[in-house]
Order: C-alpha cells, then structure tokens, then sequence
C-alpha cells in the first residue's frame, strides 16, 4: 500500500531552487507540489538541521564538518548563492521550520535520515522524538496521509527513529537490490521499499509489491522513464525535474 502522493518533489524545488532550502520548497509548491522528500541530519548541539551533505562546501558556504558547528551556526551560513544571485539570503533551514512550512500548507513529507559517519543511531532517535513530538494531534487521528515518512540508508538510524516514533512509518532506501532485502525491511518495521531507479527491474519492482511493501524511487527525471517505472507498479517516484515531470504526471 502506497498512501501517499504519487509524484515528490525532490530536496523541495529539485533543479528550479538551491536544495534543502525554504525557498526550494516555496518553489516546489508554487509549481503544484504538495509532497516534498528532504534531508535531515544532526548540528553539533544535536539539532536537526535540513541537509544532504555532512560537509560545507557544495552548497553551504563554509569549511568542515556540519557536526563542527552549532545549529544557530548553521542558520546563519549562505545555502544559495551557490545557486544563484538571487538566492543569496538563503541559509539552511531547521527541521521544525520546515515541518513547520509544510504542514501550514499541506505538503507532505518524505524526511530522509541523512546522519553523519557516525551518528546513525543517535540520528534516528533525536529526529524521532522531535517527530513525534510534532505531529502528535495527527498520530492521534491515526491516519497515516497525515504523517511523514521517513527513509534511510541506515538501519541503525530506521532502528532508533522507530523506537522513538513508532507511530511514523518508514522506507527502507536501496542503492541497488541486495540478496536480503526482504528479511532487512521485515525486521525494520519498514512500509516501503525506496529503491535508486536505474538498478530496479520489472522482477523485482514485482516481488517487492508482491511482499506488500511500497515502492518508491529515486531520482526520475525523463516522463519516458517515469511512464516506465509506473507501468512496473512503481507506486511514487520523487523528481528532479518540476518542469518536465508535474505533481499530476500520469
């Protein structure tokens, strides 16, 4: 089962925005977009902040580690001249604040747990319990449209998110398929299957709806593959492309 919405708007704006950033999502939601995915991983002070990479440098101006700074810190460094002029009073956004922004408009969330080498459990357990603490009048509906997913790499970090927000399903991500996967995300709890495109086949796009498990992928830019994957029984892909691929692509 696959509740949630088909199309997703990868890192907020996908190609039209700096990622990670507010004005990604202002972006994403101006094109139509009311699901985003997005990256959350821990400052020094333990503050989960919204990023993709554990360094500065691509684009958050800066030298070192995000886990060498403090979240005030973090919020208050360039996350989108690196994009465009017009973005340069772009920093990088809090988790609440975005959670914030879109509940206030009705997106829905695709939260991956990015930890730093390292972090993986604690990861999971501090977005957790934030998590929890933040949609609490929504797990009390107990509909799960209302609720984020989240999804990772990382086990250790799916492990530690459900202990501390068993409420808040989750996704498994996949690089490729591995000979285990079914046993690794019945012991995760896990409601979907969050699979890198390129490496999913027809066989085992089937075998994963078959199990019972969503399917989601990652990163489909071209309709031509999107038709495809979708024509698999791909249940929802986020994307890159906004300006190709639109909230109501079929």
């Amino acid at each position: 089962m696959w509740p949630y919405p088909r199309i997703v708007a990868h890192r907020g704006g996908g190609k039209l925005a700096p990622e990670n950033t507010l004005a990604g999502f202002r972006t994403g939601l101006a094109r139509g977009f009311r699901a985003v995915e997005f990256d959350v991983m821990l400052a020094r002070d333990g503050v989960p902040v919204v990023m993709h990479d554990p360094f500065l440098g691509r684009t958050v101006n800066g030298r070192g580690n995000v886990y060498d700074y403090d979240a005030a810190e973090l919020t208050r460094m360039d996350a989108g001249s690196w994009f465009g002029a017009d973005f340069t009073q772009e920093t990088v956004p809090l988790y609440t604040e975005v959670v914030a922004f879109c509940k206030a408009n009705g997106i829905w969330m695709n939260v991956e747990l990015k930890p730093a080498p390292g972090y993986e459990a604690e990861t999971g357990r501090v977005v957790g319990e934030l998590t929890r603490a933040l949609f609490g009048p929504e797990i009390a509906q107990d509909d799960v449209r209302l609720l984020p997913l989240f999804s990772s790499f990382q086990p250790a970090a799916l492990e530690t998110a459900r202990e501390a927000a068993p409420d808040i399903p989750h996704g498994l991500l996949l690089k490729e398929t591995i000979p285990d996967w079914e046993t690794l995300a019945r012991s995760l709890g896990a409601a979907a299957i969050h699979h890198n495109h390129v490496t999913l086949d027809p066989a085992t796009a089937a075998a994963i709806k078959q199990a019972g498990f969503g399917l989601f992928c990652y990163t489909v830019n071209e309709p031509q593959r999107a038709r495809e994957l979708l024509a698999w029984g791909v249940d929802g892909f986020c994307t890159d492309r906004l300006d190709l691929i639109g909230p109501d692509f079929a």
